[in-house]
């Protein structure tokens, strides 16, 4: 199975320290949390010195920011090659999406978990988090016909992934989400081809 939201950690060793840094923190806070992950334990587990640490991230913040711009290009590059393995169509979504809840890696949104620790006290994670969720509706977007509607409708579907994203993880197991997203997206499609043909006879 593609697994391209995790990077390899063979030769992370040889990667500069920036990178290390980043790459370590990215696993840690996404598997563990943000306030749960302390400064130290990015340093030891990337094997920098504190002050190189300090150089390119002079705050905890400035590495929570590069995190979740980090994530966010991982995820969206990732989610938009999957849209168009699964053939480019709404109805691939849930495969899409299943891909990735089956991962050992799945901890749900980054961008959603980082807003319910953060987003009260940095509107910057709050602002990064809104720009990745309007990429992922855009994508969404994508898949749709063009109408009048098809902004709206992205939404709506995009509405639905969050809480099958998040269903998901509550319930640590897949299948109910996906089922229940499946079904969603069926009736909403059923809904945008009535409104399709209603457009066509209106003209």
């Amino acid at each position: 199975m593609p697994n391209a939201l995790t990077e390899p950690a063979l030769g992370l060793s040889s990667l500069p320290a920036r990178e290390r840094i980043l790459r370590t923190a990215h696993d840690l806070f996404y598997r563990e949390g943000i306030r749960a992950t302390g400064i130290d334990r990015v340093i030891a587990e990337s094997g920098v010195t504190k002050v190189t640490f300090y150089r390119h991230f002079p705050s905890k913040n400035d590495l929570v920011l590069a995190f979740l711009e980090y994530r966010h290009v991982l995820w969206m590059d990732w989610f938009r090659a999957a849209l168009q393995r699964h053939g480019g169509k709404l109805q691939g979504l849930p495969t899409v999406l299943g891909e990735w809840f089956r991962q050992p890696v799945f901890r749900g949104c980054a961008f959603i978990n980082s807003v319910g620790e953060l987003g009260g006290t940095e509107p910057q994670v709050r602002e990064i988090a809104q720009r990745h969720k309007q990429d992922m509706t855009e994508a969404i977007a994508s898949l749709l016909p063009p109408s009048r509607r098809r902004k709206q409708d992205a939404l709506t579907i995009a509405l639905a992934v969050d809480g099958a994203i998040v269903r998901a993880q509550t319930d640590a197991a897949p299948e109910p989400a996906l089922r229940s997203l499946s079904r969603l997206l069926r009736a909403l499609a059923t809904d945008m081809e009535a409104a399709s043909a209603n457009e066509g006879t209106d003209q």
